[in-house]
């Protein structure tokens, strides 16, 4: 009986408890104490929050992607190379360029001037000073990873339009390279030349400064990009708002000057002024200063990549390097230049019975005393040269 008081009595005591909690809830609902004492327990409000935190407004995204790009010049092919090439079953000029290949097969974009016309051999081959080659020529450089090529230059008319037309017709057969300067009709002339390579949209164009008195037929102009202000005018504002970079070819300057003429800047500094990024310059068969006018990356002349010429000047070629990279914030995009790097090739040969056999192009950081002796004198010499005006540009 007494057990049965006792847990009477505490049975009552802890009802009068929750009474009077119910009581004073009922009086004071969610009062500022209740919430500070409830809301810690409530994990629906918890879950209410957090989804809430992370809804909020974040800064913007940063994002930056790159597109690396590897210049070399001229290919001149001389009589003395092809014949070299010859396997009695058609061309190879693979080997010739293999040392190369093993740096421009890296690169998103790769650029070269083809020199001499991609004519074919069914138009009879040619040297100096009309020239035409062969298409194996184009096999190699394709091989090697070149996918932007220039056809503007002052041989390009050399062997007429027959010429011109089969050119086209074996670069159309290699869908990854874009050409410039030379084109089969004025419709495809037209036509935007823009390209896109890991989020980065480019364009590019080609022009000549030089015809060697040669005159494109009337009315068919297309056939070569012949230079003029008004004409790079027209083409790079039609591209300038859709692409992140521009890139001109330039064949201009005057042969085997190692400096720069006021032709070449004029022409430089009315690029820059369309907002041209980046001007690849060749003719001079020699190697020329690089500048910087204002942002616009001006390499005035790249020299021969590969040649039958005589003498180390002509012998000796520049390769370029770089990162194209594209910053953008808050939906706003800005390109610059980095990594820049220079550095030079030689096309190298023996001479057996009097002909010139085993040309080769070689970085001139694989030469040897053998292959060109003092080449440590001439490295320094080309290349004190080419930077002479530039400070951020690292050498190869």
């Amino acid at each position: 009986m007494e057990k049965f008081l006792k847990d009477s009595i505490c049975l009552f005591i802890i009802l009068i408890v929750l009474l009077l909690f119910l009581i004073i809830y009922k009086i004071f609902p969610f009062s500022v104490y209740w919430q500070q004492l409830l809301i810690p327990f409530d994990s629906s409000v918890v879950q209410e929050n957090k989804d809430t935190s992370l809804s909020s407004e974040e800064p913007p995204l940063k994002t930056t992607t790159r597109a690396s790009l590897f210049m070399v010049g001229d290919a001149l092919i001389h009589s003395a190379v092809y014949a070299d090439a010859d396997t009695g079953n058609g061309y190879d000029f693979r080997p010739m360029i293999e040392e190369v290949k093993e740096i421009s097969k890296n690169y998103d974009l790769a650029f070269y001037n083809q020199e001499t016309i991609l004519g074919g051999s069914e138009l009879g081959l040619s040297s100096y000073p009309r020239f035409n080659s062969p298409y194996e020529v184009g096999d190699a450089f394709v091989d090697a990873g070149f996918n932007l090529v220039s056809l503007a230059n002052n041989h390009t008319l050399d062997r007429g339009e027959t010429a011109i037309l089969n050119s086209h017709q074996y670069w159309k057969q290699h869908p990854d390279v874009m050409t410039a300067g030379s084109f089969s009709s004025k419709n495809e002339m037209d036509q935007p030349n823009i390209g896109e390579v890991n989020g980065i949209r480019y364009a590019f164009f080609a022009y000549t400064d030089w015809t060697n008195g040669l005159v494109v037929p009337s009315g068919k102009e297309y056939l070569l990009a012949r230079y003029s202000n008004e004409l790079a005018k027209q083409d790079i504002e039609k591209v300038r708002d859709q692409v992140d970079v521009v890139i001109v070819s330039m064949h201009f300057g005057d042969e085997y000057s190692l400096s720069v003429s006021s032709r070449q800047r004029e022409i430089a500094t009315y690029l820059a002024s369309l907002g041209v990024d980046i001007v690849i310059g060749h003719h001079p068969h020699v190697v020329e200063p690089i500048e910087m006018i204002d942002d616009t990356l001006v390499i005035y002349s790249l020299g021969n990549f590969i040649s039958a010429q005589r003498g180390v000047e002509k012998l000796t070629g520049m390769m370029f390097s770089l990162d194209i990279v594209k910053t953008t914030e808050a939906g706003v995009s800005k390109v610059s230049l980095e990594n820049m790097k220079a550095g030079l090739v030689y096309t190298y040969s023996d001479t057996i019975n009097g002909i010139r056999r085993n040309f080769k192009v070689y970085p001139y950081q694989n030469l040897t005393e053998e292959l060109l002796p003092n080449h440590e004198m001439y490295y320094n010499k080309y290349m004190n040269l080419i930077l002479q005006n530039v400070s951020n540009v690292e050498r190869w």
